[in-house]
């Protein structure tokens, strides 16, 4: 029985990506993330956006779960 060694059509090569290309996403994915950190643990506190107590209710059971006091 004989093998054939076939050559990759394209060497392995790494991919580079810029930094330029990454600092956008990596900005608004630590926005979203200080968002939701701040809904979750401080809304319906001492810094409360929201007159009413939907935010708080909603996220309720987060709270507890990422040992966020809310009572």
């Amino acid at each position: 029985m004989t093998t054939q060694a076939v050559a990759p059509a394209f060497p392995a090569v790494p991919i580079r990506i810029p930094v330029r290309e990454i600092l956008p996403w990596a900005v608004f994915t630590v926005l979203l993330g200080l968002i939701a950190v701040y809904f979750v643990g401080a809304e319906q506190g001492a810094f409360a956006l929201f007159d009413n107590m939907y935010i708080h209710e909603f996220a309720h059971d987060g709270r507890h779960l990422l040992a966020f006091p809310c009572h």
